[in-house]
């Protein structure tokens, strides 16, 4: 059981922000060593709700892991968002989404937005340049957003696509578009590499009017994001390759890494939504 609420500190006499990990895979795992390690000022791991395998302070009830956390870093997916987020917010601690594909659910986001409760804050995960175009609405609109997202095609691989796509991504010599659409389609679409799409929506022109490429390539090295944008601030160009995780290939190493340096800075590369 974690410690009493008030009773830890963060070796400078302030109190520790207590973070609670929701799941523990490729990105709750990496989240709560670095938690455990000190590698995140100011926070202290304050528990890990998972219904398999073993994890550091681990609580039976996602009741439990609320009651002993300042925010909650959700890691579980989609579905793990649907069933729990609700109660997290609804108990006053603020949720810190991973899995923001699955906020195209318009009834999701709104019983995640209550008019009391904690906030909803979405991670950048693994995509750059959010904070430079959340500034750049301050000035005036953005006329397009648009976000080219490259994998690999067994990575993109969806039980959805017809027969002769599929021979394409298997078949593929070199790029090959596998989606075109918003982010909301992108989203639903391809619900475990779409994510970034989302964030991207959700931080500046909405879900659909966002709109997305998503690019497979034998050839890439890892995931790889190319954000254009403009409007009445100017005209941006961001380009990010990632190296892909090596517990879950469909997502990037970098995303847990993301998520601790906005647990660090107190939400200062998260997005409030």
């Amino acid at each position: 059981m974690p410690p009493a609420r008030d009773m830890t500190t963060d070796g400078r006499g302030s109190r520790a922000h207590r973070v609670g990990i929701l799941g523990h895979g490729a990105i709750g795992s990496t989240v709560a060593r670095l938690l455990e390690e000190g590698a995140v000022p100011g926070c202290r791991l304050a528990g890990v709700f998972t219904r398999s395998g073993s994890a550091p302070r681990r609580l039976d009830t996602v009741a439990a892991l609320a009651a002993h956390s300042d925010i909650i870093v959700e890691a579980a997916g989609h579905a793990a968002l649907e069933e729990h987020g609700p109660e997290i917010v609804g108990s006053g601690t603020d949720l810190l989404v991973v899995s923001a594909g699955a906020l195209i659910d318009d009834a999701l986001y709104e019983a995640l937005r209550p008019r009391t409760g904690g906030r909803l804050l979405v991670s950048t995960g693994a995509i750059g340049g959010l904070d430079l175009l959340r500034a750049a609405r301050l000035l005036g609109p953005l006329e397009e957003v648009l976000l080219e997202s490259t994998k690999t095609p067994a990575v993109l691989r969806q039980p959805w696509m017809e027969e002769k796509t599929l021979r394409a991504l298997d078949g593929a010599r070199g790029p090959v578009d596998a989606f075109q659409g918003s982010a909301r389609e992108a989203a639903a679409r391809f619900p475990e590499s779409a994510n970034v799409a989302a964030a991207l929506a959700l931080a500046t022109v909405g879900l659909d009017a966002t709109r997305v490429v998503i690019v497979a390539d034998p050839d890439v090295n890892g995931p790889r994001h190319v954000v254009r944008a403009s409007g009445a601030a100017g005209s941006y160009e961001v380009t990010v390759s990632n190296r892909p995780s090596e517990q879950n290939p469909r997502t990037s190493a970098i995303t847990a890494y993301a998520v601790a340096r906005a647990l660090g800075d107190r939400g200062g590369h998260v997005v409030g939504v």
